[in-house]
């Protein structure tokens, strides 16, 4: 595979660094571990419902890449559907604001069915947009400038969202619900269609090739590649148990309302501590990004996973409750940074976006964790549930060694 010119590189850089800089904007009035837990618990939902939300958000919408990857497979170029599913998702977000906006008391009924389904589209659009994401980025910038390009998004995105954390924060306290929710997502909308123009500045010059016509070929393919590649296995593996460890902070706020009747504007706060952790660890790998492999991030992001968990067991201070989220901060940022690290590693060139739909088809675990965590709260309670939750993380040990990230 040759390399794109560095002219390319850093223009693509630059672009996929300007729809960072404004989605990390974004991000915070739409944030999956804090705001919209927090806005369907306001909304009378339950534990079961933050589960089957969760669940859509963070691992069936992964799965429906399945679908997607033989499709985009076939495309040569895929820029247009990338802009395709960024556009879909900032249309959802002004239709869920319009629907908060106007809602009524008698209508609140019907407030959770519209959430699931607003929710939903946007969770999927965003599935459809990350295989051309994925595939853009593998063969626009060229292989050293990635872990630089992940860590200085990162700490971009946390100084960004720090500071947008305290305004989203402020939005939510202004207003009672819904309105808060829908002026939430109004300034979402509008950040994340402004981050999509980083997309349309894109220079996709390499096609790909690789032709994918069906699901059973898509299979069929997954089976050699499964053979061929055994870090494939592995990096499954992998995805299916640290992969839970972002899905348990919306399990955590709902952990806070019910033991420490946490406030709409207390969630907020707890925003600002997750952020501080992102800033933090970005920071961390932004300096030593030469020097830190991806294995020794996924280790260290073993054990904290694990001992967020074990400080939740036994916390009984709701004051010191909100510390936690700088962890689940460091958490976040670290899996995001070496997973899509770790799945440029061990795909190839030609077979990125196949390789993203392997990871969504794969992503059962995380898919279902959170559906079954909201059954395991209501009948056993929450420790049950965290210790669960400890087994699983620590299985992600074996993955890790096996995969063997040396970069």
């Amino acid at each position: 595979m040759n390399a794109v010119s560095k002219a390319i590189s850093s223009r693509n850089f630059k672009s996929f660094l300007w729809h960072a800089a404004f989605l990390a904007f974004a991000q915070n009035f739409m944030d999956v571990d804090t705001v919209i837990p927090s806005m369907i618990i306001d909304s009378g939902g339950s534990s079961l419902h933050v589960g089957i939300l969760t669940a859509i958000m963070l691992g069936g919408s992964s799965f429906t890449q399945l679908f997607f990857a033989p499709y985009l497979s076939n495309k040569p170029y895929k820029k247009k559907f990338l802009l395709l599913g960024v556009n879909i998702r900032v249309i959802t977000l002004f239709a869920l604001g319009v629907m908060l906006f106007y809602l009524k008391a008698h209508q609140s009924h019907s407030v959770l069915w519209l959430i699931f389904v607003f929710i939903t589209m946007f969770s999927l659009s965003g599935a459809f947009a990350n295989i051309s994401y994925i595939d853009i980025f593998g063969k626009s910038i060229n292989q050293d400038k990635r872990k630089v390009f992940f860590s200085t998004k990162q700490i971009i995105a946390g100084i960004i969202v720090l500071f947008s954390a305290f305004l989203a924060r402020r939005t939510l306290s202004m207003h009672d619900y819904p309105v808060n929710y829908a002026f939430m997502f109004f300034i979402g909308g509008t950040l994340l269609f402004v981050a999509s123009g980083g997309f349309w500045a894109l220079k996709e010059v390499t096609p790909s090739v690789l032709k994918i016509n069906s699901v059973s070929k898509f299979f069929s393919v997954l089976k050699q590649e499964l053979k061929s590649n055994p870090r494939l296995i592995y990096f499954l593996g992998f995805i299916n148990t640290q992969g839970i460890a972002v899905s348990f902070m919306p399990f955590i706020v709902l952990y806070a309302k019910n033991f420490f009747n946490v406030q709409t504007s207390e969630a907020g706060l707890f925003l600002v501590f997750k952020i501080i952790g992102v800033v933090l660890v970005s920071a961390f790998v932004l300096i030593t990004s030469r020097k830190v492999k991806y294995n020794y991030m996924l280790y260290f992001n073993t054990f904290l996973s694990v001992s967020i968990a074990v400080i939740a067991i036994f916390i009984n201070d709701a004051h010191l409750f909100k510390y936690m989220f700088i962890f689940g901060g460091v958490i976040y940022s670290l899996y995001s940074i070496t997973m899509n690290g770790v799945l440029l590693e061990v795909s190839g060139h030609e077979n990125r976006a196949l390789y993203a739909g392997f990871a969504g088809a794969g992503n059962i675990l995380p898919a279902v964790f959170p559906l079954v965590a909201g059954w395991i709260i209501d009948t056993f309670g929450y420790r049950i549930f965290f210790s669960i939750f400890i087994v699983i993380i620590l299985s992600s040990i074996f993955f890790i060694k096996k995969i063997n990230c040396k970069k």
